[in-house]
């Protein structure tokens, strides 16, 4: 029996126990079909923006996952099947959410912190599971990320321990990005632009030029989340910015970027308090420091 063959027969075995699965190429799904790219053909009806699109093929990630025997073993799937490296499923559709501890200082800080479930060993760390759906969110905290109604998680076997119902300490990372905030209303009001220079940054060993072009393209990203995501990027940015940063004697007046970070993120409606908690525990993440 080929690898190829191997996977999709857990696949099957998993669809037939009420897990949604899709292949996955490496550790990410498989790109969308040319009619579907840029989500041209409005997304499948179970995204967060629901749309029409009714491909055949494995389109759209997680949203392609499915229980439907028919389908996984249709033509249209054939190919990726054949070069697919793993199985992956979505943890919403089957009613679950899983907690992604990246590396052992998060598996510490859960076993502290959260109620007792059923763990899967990953290649740095543990999936925790969940019974119970919410939304997906990554770096949470630092490194911890949040699958569940619009993510996928890798499927490493079938762990130990017995699944619990999902807590409140769990749901209680994430906190609601209102992206759109509705008309006459402000999440708070943006500060100020902060400028960065060596007046405040006196033992940074970078030049001017350089850390303000970093910056300049953080900040890009993150207004380009206006839809989704502001949180999350600007945690990314500022771990970016952080681990620049890490070797520097300092101060590096990182507080400076921070705000502009920080800014940049409400001025797409991220709230000033999830804003400012992300970009610090990037910040601390790209430093090696815990939150």
């Amino acid at each position: 029996m080929t690898q190829q063959s191997r996977i999709r027969r857990v696949a099957l075995s998993l669809a037939a126990a009420g897990l949604p699965v899709l292949p996955l190429r490496g550790k990410v799904p498989f790109g969308n079909c040319p009619a579907c790219a840029g989500n041209a053909c409005g997304g499948r009806p179970n995204m967060k923006s629901a749309g029409p699109c009714q491909c055949p093929g494995i389109c759209h990630a997680w949203a392609a996952a499915t229980t439907n025997p028919a389908v996984l073993t249709s033509p249209a799937w054939a190919p990726a099947w054949r070069t697919a490296a793993a199985v992956a499923y979505h943890p919403g559709g089957a009613g679950l959410t899983v907690v992604d501890l990246d590396n052992a200082a998060a598996v510490a800080w859960a076993r502290e912190t959260l109620p007792a479930t059923r763990t899967v060993p990953t290649t740095r760390g543990e999936h925790w599971l969940y019974q119970g759906v919410m939304p997906s969110a990554n770096a949470v905290r630092p490194g911890v990320d949040i699958k569940s109604l619009t993510q996928y998680a890798r499927w490493l076997g079938p762990g130990v321990g017995r699944v619990t119902a999902l807590p409140d300490a769990v749901r209680a990372l994430v906190v609601r990005e209102e992206t759109t905030p509705a008309p006459g209303m402000v999440v708070s009001s943006v500060p100020a632009r902060a400028t960065w220079d060596h007046t405040v940054a006196t033992g940074c060993r970078h030049t001017e030029p350089f850390v303000r072009t970093g910056l300049e393209r953080g900040l890009v990203l993150v207004r380009a989340r206006a839809d989704s995501g502001a949180g999350s990027q600007a945690f990314g940015v500022a771990r970016f910015l952080g681990r620049q940063h890490e070797q520097c004697p300092g101060p590096c007046g990182l507080d400076r970027l921070a705000d502009a970070i920080v800014a940049a993120a409400m001025t797409v409606g991220v709230p000033e308090p999830y804003a400012r908690r992300a970009v610090a525990n990037g910040l601390n993440t790209g430093a090696g420091k815990a939150a």
